[in-house]
């Protein structure tokens, strides 16, 4: 008889960082001490706390292990398997003390876990998700059931309808409008499309859900089949997610096993398979109708609209496209109503929202809460606050498609309207902290950089606009800038934003349009002082000694990678800035603090 669960992550974080060898360590270790009848190991997804891995959750007492190796696998075992002894010293600590933690600590108990409302991810880390049965005993499938046996696609569309679900792949379109603009169009053949080709930098969120709890979207997909009247869907997955692909599969495939795909599902009379596509990587194909064009086998560039995907959509007919997220929200809704989701969030937005969240912040991770949640509390209370005594400068919302909330707007709820009122977007759900040490004017050049690369190049205002905007930021970071350079480059922003075809372009200008707006004194900087008040444009920066301090010790002269200071034993150095590459060696090396940067 089973007595404990080892729940260890298996999501892609974990298993760059050994989780893999820590299953094998389990499963030898568990057998050399005759407990493999009492204690079972289940591979889950994410956890959520990213910075923390590899994770480890023993159950029913709910210990949670962080950063596990394989070596510390038999102390485990020993202990807390076999004794019943907490192994205290890889207890998390979320203190900020370095002392041990006396006894267990839950992770619902951690100020991570503790303000977050988990729906989307409420599976993620608790199932094993290549076990079909481990979905089926959270309620999987029961919703699909549900709509089946006792609803039909109007009702099923009206819940969603009224439940305020907005599509959370950044647009925020209330999703039981699109399906009901789909289901009345007539066509031999409908379609069900999951945007899963999550390619904003920072973003993880819906690789996440695929990877640690798939038959959520397949589930949420047959009931949007059901509710249009579409019989097939397409799964759009990058193929740079082996483990989402691979999980992915195996779902499908249990679901065909046990009848929840396939022919007369339930003995409705309904049918519904799903395939998967794989994508190479492009980040235009994130806009639906690229994504439609990719999955029929073309280049992926956005189509004009109208038509609108609900009247010509994959092959020319009618489509719903949602993304996971959205997807994932679905089946929960058709079980606890509409009212229940509407409790959730603010009036315009309802519901949940899944952040990935990175950067300059303590504990990275995916975070999953209420429509409405102010971004200190995500940033303090939930992220742990900046490292290192830094101060936060901005967070970046929405990736390349997004803008930059500064530290001045920090009691801002996130939600979709209040982010657009400040020239931001919610995105797709990456969120990135910005620290003192950050320049904004280098950020905005390494959005528009993604960008150029990404562009389909189908349409003039992106193809070109976006080039001649980052020539511009590449011109300012340089120290080559002047005021006339700033006001062009907020023209052409314009320009490109109202005269693109798609999405990608309309919004690649709007983290240089948010930098602009809430951070123009350090473009000024950049332009009329030649200066990089951060400190980060290399172009601008300058390393000096100060002669007061310097001991003569030689180590910054003996770091030097070009021979750029010179100076006698015990007497004051000089970096001759002719030579000097600015890399910096200098300044890590002094131990007297005699090296300054500006």
């Amino acid at each position: 008889m089973i007595r404990t669960h080892v729940l260890i992550c298996g999501g892609t974080g974990c298993t760059s960082s050994g989780s893999k060898a820590i299953q094998e360590a389990f499963r030898d270790a568990i057998e050399k001490n005759g407990l493999s009848e009492e204690i079972k190991i289940v591979q889950t997804g994410c956890f959520g706390l990213c910075a923390l891995g590899p994770v480890v959750i023993i159950h029913p007492d709910g210990t949670f292990y962080s950063r596990v190796t394989a070596n510390d696998v038999p102390e485990i075992v020993s202990e807390h398997l076999l004794k019943g002894r907490i192994v205290e010293r890889l207890v998390y600590n979320d203190t900020g003390s370095d002392e041990p933690v006396e006894g267990n600590v839950s992770l619902n108990d951690t100020a991570f876990y503790k303000t977050q409302n988990r729906v989307v991810l409420r599976n993620c880390g608790v199932i094993n998700p290549e076990n079909i049965d481990e979905y089926i005993a959270m309620d999987g499938y029961a919703a699909l059931g549900k709509v089946l046996t006792e609803m039909t696609p109007e009702e099923v569309i009206k819940v969603i309808t009224d439940s305020g679900l907005r599509g959370r792949g950044g647009g925020g379109f209330p999703t039981g409008r699109k399906w009901a603009l789909t289901a009345p169009n007539k066509a031999p053949q409908k379609y069900v499309v999951c945007n899963a080709d999550e390619g904003d930098p920072g973003a993880f969120m819906d690789r996440s859900v695929l990877e640690g709890d798939p038959h959520t979207v397949i589930e949420a997909m047959a009931i949007a089949g059901y509710a249009i009247g579409a019989t097939e869907g397409y799964v759009y997955v990058r193929a740079e997610y082996p483990i989402a692909v691979a999980r992915l599969q195996i779902a499908i495939e249990q679901a065909r096993e046990y009848g929840l795909l396939g022919k007369n599902i339930f003995n409705s009379g309904f049918d519904f398979d799903l395939h998967i596509r794989l994508g190479a990587g492009a980040f235009v194909c994130g806009e639906e109708t690229a994504l439609m064009t990719s999955i029929e086998g073309n280049r992926g560039e956005p189509r004009p609209r109208p038509p609108y995907p609900a009247v010509k959509g994959l092959y020319q007919s009618p489509t719903v496209e949602n993304n996971v997220e959205t997807f994932a929200n679905v089946p929960q809704i058709i079980l606890r109503g509409a009212e229940w989701f509407a409790s959730m969030g603010t009036e315009k937005s309802k519901g949940t929202k899944v952040f990935a969240l990175g950067g300059k912040i303590k504990h990275t991770g995916l975070v999953e809460i209420p429509m409405g949640t102010t971004l200190r509390e995500i940033i303090e209370d939930i992220g742990g606050g900046i490292p290192n005594g830094k101060k936060f400068k901005a967070a970046q919302t929405g990736g390349p498609s997004g803008g930059c909330i500064p530290a001045s707007l920090i009691d801002t709820p996130v939600d979709y309207d209040n982010l657009i009122a400040i020239g931001c977007m919610m995105g797709s759900g990456g969120l990135i902290v910005m620290d003192e040490d950050t320049c904004m004017v280098d950020m905005a050049k390494f959005f528009l950089e993604f960008t150029v690369d990404e562009s389909c190049g189908k349409c003039t205002p992106c193809r070109v606009g976006t080039k001649r905007l980052l020539e511009k930021l590449d011109k300012i970071t340089k120290g080559n800038g002047t005021l006339k350079d700033i006001d062009e480059l907020e023209e052409l922003c314009y320009y490109i934003k109202n005269n693109s075809l798609c999405g990608l372009g309309q919004t690649a200008p709007n983290p240089v349009l948010s930098t602009l707006k809430f951070f123009r004194d350090e473009y000024i900087a950049h332009v009329v002082d030649k200066k990089c008040p951060a400190g980060v444009c290399k172009d601008l920066l300058q390393f000096t000694i100060d002669a007061e301090k310097c001991k003569g010790c030689t180590k910054c002269a003996r770091n030097c990678p070009v021979g750029a200071i010179s100076g006698a034993v015990k007497q004051p150095h000089v970096i001759h800035q002719d030579k000097c590459i600015k890399c910096g060696a200098c300044l890590a090396n002094c131990n007297f603090g005699a090296i300054k940067k500006g």
